[in-house]
């Protein structure tokens, strides 16, 4: 029983997979890019129920690591660690843009892209939806190569900037998805690939710094 989570995007994405039964079990999607926190362990707690398999069953944790903002991503990321570390199972990390890549099926060159917010894109480009072409950049998405910004384009992050990806393909799923993420690790469990550590790809520094010139104040 391998149980997916993802929350390096808006959504909260949860599925539980039979590896043996080779099939999604049960899922939860939910958006909303402000209660990751809050949304995440009750919908692990109804997919559990709707699947009828009481936690301990659960025999690997598949998280997804972005790229994706600070906040929501270690939600996830903490939660499966969580996991792994009371049932005494293994976590494996999968890139958040490898799901929606593997979840558009297409088996033609296209690029992904997410919302990165500050008018940027997480993204990366695929020769088909099984294989990423480089590692996960962000950039303006006017910035992108043009030979990148002609492609058919995956998620999110394209939809919102649709002059710059005139291959937008608005008939495929543009939000992340668990079952997606659970499919995919599955299929590369069965033929023996190496998964990323479960830690976070974040892209960006983070916003926080400590001011370079602050008043020291001392006791009199």
């Amino acid at each position: 029983m391998l149980l997916a989570l993802d929350t390096a995007t808006p959504a909260v994405t949860v599925a539980l997979y039979d590896t043996d039964g080779d099939r999604v079990l049960a899922s939860s999607d939910e958006t909303d890019a402000r209660r990751h926190g809050e949304l995440l362990l009750p919908a692990v707690d109804r997919v559990l129920r709707a699947a009828e398999v009481p936690l301990p069953e659960v025999t690997s944790v598949v998280v997804g690591v972005g790229p994706g903002p600070y906040t929501g991503l270690r939600v996830g990321l903490a939660t499966a660690e969580a996991f792994g570390a009371a049932l005494g199972v293994p976590v494996r990390g999968l890139c958040t843009l490898d799901g929606l890549a593997y979840a558009s099926g297409l088996d033609t060159p296209f690029v992904v892209a997410t919302d990165a917010r500050r008018k940027e894109v997480y993204w990366a480009r695929y020769a088909n939806s099984r294989t990423r072409l480089g590692d996960p950049a962000v950039n303006r998405p006017g910035e992108l190569p043009p030979e990148v910004r002609e492609l058919p384009a995956v998620g999110a992050g394209a939809a919102l900037y649709p002059a710059d990806f005139p291959g937008l393909r608005a008939d495929l799923p543009a939000g992340q998805s668990a079952a997606a993420l659970a499919r995919l690790a599955a299929e590369r469990l069965a033929g023996g690939a190496d998964f990323p550590p479960p830690r976070p790809l974040y892209l960006r520094r983070p916003d926080a710094k400590v001011p370079a010139n602050y008043k020291v104040v001392t006791p009199q």
